[in-house]
């Protein structure tokens, strides 16, 4: 009797330290499987709402988005990408347009019609934007210094851009549209991805 009762205890004893391991094994992946998530969320990748009718009909309202937070750490922003940044006169809120101009072009717009002029196109180019459905009509002249970006929403005349409170600093970009998930008819890599052909 006196072995079976040793036994026991004994056995109870390695329950106890079997649910305890259990637990802190649970509690300790629980840890990491955070810090993995907000590593991601951070550095990586973020999920962005739109919000509104600015980016219409490359996005909805609603369109539910993956943003690349790495790819700008790494090379510099491109014409056409979509971008999430901080809004410049107040920081807390977020806005997602399209990249028009590139630190220390000229943008001038004339109606419909936009011209960039650079370095290597001293006589300026008219940017061809298929995706515009709503021309404005602007007559705007700006001047980009380092680090700066003229950003437009694709619904032109439901855009609050560059052509009324200015550039878009670099160090304000939060990344690029990626990853488009809702609405599920419209998942996609690269939503609203546009490859400007600029002159030869």
């Amino acid at each position: 009797m006196e072995l079976e009762k040793i036994e026991e205890e004994a056995e109870e004893k390695v329950r106890e330290k079997t649910g305890a391991q259990s637990f802190w094994e649970l509690v300790r992946f629980g840890i990491i499987a955070l810090l993995v998530v907000v590593s991601i969320r951070i550095l990586v990748a973020e999920p962005f709402i739109v919000s509104g009718s600015s980016m219409v009909p490359t996005f909805e309202n609603g369109d539910y988005l993956i943003v690349d937070k790495i790819s700008y750490k790494l090379t510099d922003p491109k014409r056409d990408d979509i971008v999430v940044f901080r809004y410049p006169r107040d920081t807390t809120k977020f806005f997602i347009k399209r990249i028009i101009g590139l630190p220390n072009e000229t943008v001038d717009i004339k109606g419909a019609k936009i011209t960039i002029t650079n370095s290597d196109y001293k006589n300026g180019f008219v940017l061809d934007q298929p995706f515009i459905k709503s021309p404005s009509n602007n007559n705007i002249h700006f001047e980009l210094k380092d680090d700066e970006y003229f950003v437009m929403g694709d619904n032109r005349n439901a855009s609050s851009d560059s052509r009324y409170w200015g550039a878009v600093n670099k160090n304000l970009l939060s990344g690029r549209a990626f990853l488009r998930l809702l609405p599920i008819d419209k998942i996609e890599a690269l939503p609203g991805d546009y490859q400007q052909t600029e002159p030869q």
